[in-house]
């Protein structure tokens, strides 16, 4: 009788242990809810100017605990709102996606610690879209000297002259645009790297050269300027 006993009380926590050892995921009575951003980088915008929206139609991806892929997801509501639910108590990350510039898909997360049947608030989650995201601008003027038949004509800002730029190192430019009525031009979308921007400047006989300006950008979301202008002459 006593050795029936003890082999009934271990049979009983051998089929205990499998509840009380269950971790993360689904049977439980939590909640994790919360928003999702979309910060939108317009090409275009000299300024790095954002506008901030609801992420509708979004896909929010889970990981249970320390599992290498996402157990379940959902999509937000028109107004970026999200809800998982029945999770039991445990660690949890949620994420969603940013596109950079390139296209690449860099993921966004947030780290939720899930008590016993509780509806937990995830911070808002923001991710990032488009044209612009993750890289940098660089802007610069122009002025020009005027002359014709090496006699001076007057100056003032280069009016659609060309400026190129090229990485650092290559002999190519990768991009090319023309300045501005004030002497601006701009070029946008780069990636953190050492970079030569030039223009053509003409001697009095007419022989074309190139003038150069090295920069470095170390950091995406950044407008640079860069040190100096460029002086040319041009002939008319």
């Amino acid at each position: 009788m006593r050795m029936f006993k003890c082999m009934l009380a271990l049979t009983i926590v051998v089929l205990l242990l499998p509840a009380c050892n269950k971790g993360e995921g689904k049977g439980g009575a939590g909640t994790i809810e919360g928003y999702v951003k979309l910060v939108q980088h317009p090409d275009d915008d000299y300024q790095l100017n954002t506008d901030t929206v609801n992420a509708a139609k979004t896909d929010v991806f889970i990981v249970y605990g320390d599992d290498e892929f996402y157990g379940d997801d959902v999509e937000t509501g028109p107004d970026g709102f999200y809800r998982l639910e029945y999770l039991r108590p445990g660690h949890y990350t949620v994420f969603a996606y940013s596109t950079l510039a390139s296209g690449e898909k860099v993921a966004v997360s947030q780290s939720v610690d899930m008590p016993v049947g509780a509806v937990f608030k995830a911070p808002t989650i923001y991710i990032h879209d488009g044209k612009a995201y993750g890289t940098s601008i660089v802007k610069g003027k122009v002025h020009a000297t005027y002359y014709h038949n090496g006699t001076y004509r007057g100056e003032g800002w280069a009016y659609e002259h060309r400026v190129y730029i090229r990485k650092a190192g290559q002999n190519l430019h990768f991009d090319d645009t023309r300045v501005g009525p004030e002497g601006e031009f701009v070029f946008q979308k780069l990636l953190p790297g050492d970079y030569e921007v030039f223009t053509v400047d003409e001697s009095f006989n007419e022989v074309p050269s190139f003038i150069f300006q090295s920069i470095h950008v170390d950091e995406a979301g950044k407008v640079y300027e860069l040190e100096n202008q460029f002086d040319v002459i041009i002939n008319v």
